[in-house]
């Protein structure tokens, strides 16, 4: 028996008794009890009258493979799509499996991420059945170069999923995370492999963990002044099966993607104060420009327009990061 088929059936406004349901699926009607119980383990909230039948009350949050590639329709990378209840990192998990010769366009999706982690190292919070947390494997056998813009094209790529699935307009966070309302909802990692003997990419792992139907009281006091949610920033929750399926059709455009001017109106440090913490260095401001068709940041220093490719840039006012008054 099809469990879709059943859900289908289920989710009209009426009673549908046994019997037709048996009669539509080509099964007993003891197949059909069977079957309706094993979906309300699954937290399907079902009602069973007698001599009337059963009927979908309430579908749970629940993040599925079968959910996705129905969101997903026909697709490319629809067979390549592997969904996980808990794993520790979706882009650690992909890349193990890159190594092992796992084809481009390999999706992986999380329900729970033990540890999830954002760039310089910094862990995500990636609680059960609270976001989408999802990587993809790309082999574009190029060299490193020609991929420095990747991060920005995928935060653009997100960013297209989002408003696509909720009507939300994503900032950009130079360079990889997408806030709402100056709150962070979502981070981007991407992850690099590189052949010895070419020097050409063997393959890029890009990861992206999105906050959505969480409430901001939900997450760690630490957290709270700087996290937000879909839910929390929208005030409706989000299918995550078919956000899943935006990002996963988003993502997979991203070589034909023209992102360097929605990501400029997107970003949120331009024309703003930034602070310029690199490693070893002493942390210098300016203000931001532009973006370069890198994905550099263009910053106005005291000696000139600098192009910052790498370190950590914090937008004051942003995050909790509030200017001292003089």
């Amino acid at each position: 028996m099809d469990k879709q088929e059943l859900l289908a059936l289920l989710r009209r406004d009426s009673y549908v008794s046994g019997a037709e349901l048996g009669k539509r699926l080509g099964v007993t009607r003891a197949a059909v009890s069977k079957a309706v119980a094993a979906l309300k383990r699954e937290g399907y909230g079902i009602d069973s009258v007698p001599n009337r039948g059963h009927r979908l009350a309430a579908e749970p949050d629940l993040l599925t493979r079968a959910g996705i590639l129905e969101a997903l329709g026909p697709h490319p990378w629809a067979g390549t799509v592997e969904v996980l209840e808990t794993v520790d990192s979706t882009n650690s998990y992909l890349k193990t499996h890159a190594a092992a010769g796992a084809p481009h366009g390999t999706v992986v999706v999380a329900n729970c991420q033990t540890g999830g982690r954002g760039r310089l190292g910094r862990s995500f919070d990636s609680s059960a059945g609270a976001g989408v947390y999802l990587s993809i494997l790309l082999r574009p056998a190029c060299p490193p170069n020609a991929l420095m813009a990747l991060t920005a094209q995928a935060a653009v790529a997100v960013r297209r999923a989002i408003r696509a699935v909720t009507g939300a307009e994503a900032g950009i966070k130079w360079v990889n995370d997408l806030v709402l309302n100056g709150r962070k909802l979502c981070g981007i990692l991407t992850e690099l492999s590189i052949e010895a003997e070419s020097g050409l990419i063997a393959y890029a792992v890009v990861g992206a963990g999105l906050n959505c139907n969480r409430q901001i009281e939900d997450y760690h006091p630490a957290l709270r002044d700087t996290v937000g949610t879909l839910l929390s920033e929208t005030g409706k929750r989000v299918d995550r099966n078919a956000l899943a399926a935006a990002m996963i059709r988003e993502l997979s455009a991203m070589p034909e993607l023209d992102w360097q001017a929605e990501y400029r109106s997107a970003c949120v440090n331009l024309g703003k104060d930034v602070q310029i913490l690199a490693p070893g260095q002493p942390p210098r401001t300016g203000k931001a420009l532009d973006v370069g068709p890198d994905a550099e940041l263009m910053v106005q220093t005291e000696t000139g327009v600098e192009a910052v490719q790498s370190g950590e840039v914090s937008v004051r006012g942003l995050y909790g990061y509030v200017p001292v008054e003089n």
